[in-house]
């Protein structure tokens, strides 16, 4: 969501924006085109045309430019003529080149510039810096935690999912009551309430927990994201005799990799054949991993089985792609699986949804609400002339092996068999007791649930893909802020 305030509207993009593909790649290239990005997911690299002639604003914005004319999936929404003069950085100048692609909500965000070095470090490792929780905004102008990680300053500090958030300051004298920021719509002034991003700042929270109402101050710092919790990351359960496993992938990043394989190795041995994946809070990474992913839900597929179809616009036609199935050796053949999703569920999320919906048809279920609705993937363009600059554009559209593919307005109206159900703070992550794990369990087992609606348009007007809780968006977002909607 790239310097948007889109709180109260998840489409904020911070989410898909970076959810979207990308493949760390080892080195540097020096005019990069490089593949592989998860909010869609392509792959692939190339050496882009684009030049450049230094770090002033107006050749940074030529280079944005000619970079866009070259590889952006939409062309014919760019505007034919354009005066970058008449912009004062390099974000408003890309927000006026997507325009139209936005108002198609094409492209919502989805191609921004962000930094090399930046994105190497998290999709590398998740190496990032703040408190270390997710938070979230209610109707009733009310902010809890929604997950917090381990090794964060945060969750040291005793502050864990579920704690409502009642206060802010940089000292007890300072705080500021978040009921007044939300109902004055400060936004900024909340955003840099909680603005964590520079190790050492203080934050002193009021908070309501089990513990009751309390004061703790906490240091933002460094920290790494692990993309699969060590509490509640995968488990198995026991559903009155019948074994289910249980994953909860928090972000697509290398190391993601390596978890998923050994959470599905632990499932394979105790004969698991239905699974629970939870990618509530998911806004994408890489699709290298989502790939890894899907592979690991196919041990009944065949390596002639499409899971993807990549496609770039016709004047890169040559870079189009089919991703079939790959051998896992860890791999399972799910009779059923319930997806949990929110609209937080983007790009690289919804891709391994998508994917598996041909072969499972109605033995693959949406469970909680509607997902954001990216089937679009990133490439990278890096800037030879100014070398820390990356721009992120829209470059493929991803389909399924039925070829679809059109769901910019989520998957709730694409999957065959859905469940509504809400997030419940009151439970942890991986609780049978909350609300959408307990529901996904009852789906698997054939008991019946509420569908989140039979038409997007519906289900609007009813308020079944209207979320009860909001992520509360940075202002403007580091690369983890992106693919991890609500992170501080």
């Amino acid at each position: 969501m790239r310097g948007r305030r889109s709180i109260g509207l998840v489409a904020a993009v911070a989410m898909l924006a970076s959810c979207g593909d990308k493949d760390g790649n080892a080195g540097r290239p020096a005019s990069t085109a490089g593949a592989n990005s998860s909010g869609g997911a392509a792959s692939g690299s190339g050496t882009g045309s684009t030049a450049a002639t230094g770090c002033a604003l107006r050749a940074r914005q030529d280079w944005v430019l000619a970079a866009m004319k070259e590889w952006y999936l939409f062309p014919d929404t760019l505007p034919t003529s354009i005066d970058p003069s008449g912009y004062s950085d390099v974000d408003s100048f890309l927000d006026a080149l997507t325009a139209t692609a936005r108002a198609q909500r094409k492209d919502r965000y989805f191609t921004y510039l962000t930094s090399y070095n930046q994105e190497s470090a998290y999709y590398s490792s998740g190496a990032t810096a703040g408190i270390g929780v997710r938070l979230a905004w209610d109707a009733s102008n009310r902010v809890f935690v929604t997950e917090a990680y381990e090794d964060a300053p945060a969750l040291k500090a005793g502050i864990d999912r579920g704690a409502q958030i009642v206060g802010v300051g940089t000292t007890s004298a300072t705080i500021r009551a978040i009921s007044d920021l939300l109902a004055s719509r400060d936004y900024d002034a909340l955003d840099e309430a909680f603005y964590a991003a520079d190790p050492g700042t203080v934050h002193v929270f009021r908070i309501v927990d089990e513990k009751g109402t309390r004061e703790v101050s906490v240091t933002s710092d460094n920290y790494t994201l692990s993309p699969l919790s060590s509490r509640y990351g995968t488990k198995v359960i026991d559903d009155n005799g019948r074994k289910v496993g249980y994953v909860n992938l928090r972000t697509f990043i290398e190391t993601a990799d390596g978890q998923l394989r050994s959470a599905f190795g632990a499932f394979k041995a105790q004969g698991v054949t239905q699974v629970i994946v939870d990618l509530r809070y998911n806004g994408g990474g890489l699709l290298s991993t989502a790939e890894t992913f899907t592979d690991l839900l196919g041990a009944d597929r065949s390596t002639s089985d499409v899971q993807a179809y990549q496609t770039f616009r016709v004047s890169k036609s040559e870079r189009n792609e089919v991703r079939r199935f790959a051998r896992e050796m860890n791999a399972i053949a799910p009779t059923r699986i319930a997806f949990i999703g929110t609209d937080q569920t983007a790009s690289a999320s919804e891709y391994v949804i998508n994917a598996l919906i041909p072969y499972l048809h109605g033995n693959l279920a949406l469970v909680g609400g509607n997902t954001y609705g990216k089937p679009v993937g990133q490439i990278a363009v890096d800037n030879p002339s100014c070398s820390n600059d990356r721009l992120r554009v829209i470059a493929f559209a991803l389909q399924n092996a039925a070829r679809q593919g059109d769901y910019y307005n989520g998957l709730a109206t694409k999957v065959e068999a859905s469940c509504q159900a809400g997030d419940d703070y009151t439970h942890q992550l991986g609780d049978t007791n909350e609300t959408s794990v307990r529901t996904a369990l009852d789906w698997l087992a054939g008991r019946g649930c509420t569908s989140i609606g039979a038409s997007a348009s519906a289900a609007r007007s009813t308020g079944l893909l209207t979320p009860a809780q909001r992520p509360l968006l940075a202002t403007k977002p580091t690369i983890a802020q992106r693919e991890t909607p609500g992170l501080y």
